[in-house]
């Protein structure tokens, strides 16, 4: 059973940025499979490298919608986003240092921060780009 599975409230109405949630939500699960496994920890290092990289780049993509839209929530979002790359930063380094403590964290914070994330901010760019 996968960690997050793409839900159709999850669109925000532009193709780019829904593309990339769904390649964000592919890239979650398949960490969490490889977290399950008995797979290396510099492999699950630098997966979580290229997720770092992939979120960094979608975040850029996604802010940049909302500021050709003039989306009021703008900044909240955008700190949002920021707290989850702050996030994402610290349990990469709590993973280096300590794995099998850092694998724990992993499994249990990403799916659920990006769930509420989804849920939330992009629910309200979803009302206000996608016009539902």
């Amino acid at each position: 059973m996968a960690l997050l599975d793409w839900k159709p409230e999850y669109s925000v109405g532009v193709e780019s940025v829904d593309y990339e949630h769904q390649e964000m939500i592919g890239m979650i699960n398949e960490l969490d499979v490889a977290l399950g496994l008995e797979t290396s920890p510099e492999a699950i290092e630098a997966f979580l490298g290229n997720i770092h990289a992939g979120i960094s780049a979608h975040f850029a993509l996604e802010e940049r919608a909302m500021r050709a839209a003039g989306y009021p929530e703008y900044e909240a979002h955008k700190e949002d986003h920021e707290d989850l790359l702050d996030q994402l930063r610290d349990l990469m380094d709590h993973y280096a240092a300590e794995p099998v403590v850092g694998r724990k964290l992993l499994q249990s914070t990403l799916g659920g921060w990006f769930k509420g994330h989804f849920s939330s901010f992009d629910a309200r760019l979803h009302r206000q780009l996608g016009g539902h």
